[in-house]
């Protein structure tokens, strides 16, 4: 069992910036786990933004490359979301999502507002 909790979420100003941390705990080995950060806009289905995998190879949704970096730090149970330039259309529930093989464990999101 992982349990994660998102936190980092809030209102920025387009252009702004943000670091999203996902603190993960449980019996299980946080390491051995995929992780990933999806969201949700109003409206709009679930995307995946940001992957990386349990040896660090990293992943990102076409609309966010150059602009968020993800990353884990495996003795804090932790992984991270650096989002810079962040655009109006970034709006959304930002969720923690830890996988392996058919296991999928998730977070209860956290609120991202980009807005003037």
């Amino acid at each position: 069992q992982v349990q994660l909790v998102e936190s980092g979420g809030g209102l920025v100003q387009p252009g702004g910036s943000l670091r999203l941390s996902c603190a993960a705990s449980g019996s299980s080995i946080f390491s051995i786990y995929a992780m990933n950060w999806y969201r949700e806009a109003p409206g709009k289905q679930r995307e995946l933004v940001a992957a990386i995998s349990s040896g660090g190879s990293t992943n990102y949704a076409d609309s966010v490359k150059g602009r968020f970096t993800i990353s884990r730090d495996n003795a804090k149970n932790t992984v991270y979301l650096q989002m810079i330039s962040l655009k109006p259309e970034d709006t959304a529930v930002y969720y923690c999502n830890a996988k392996r093989y058919v296991v999928d464990y998730w977070g209860k999101g956290t609120l991202v507002t980009v807005s003037s």
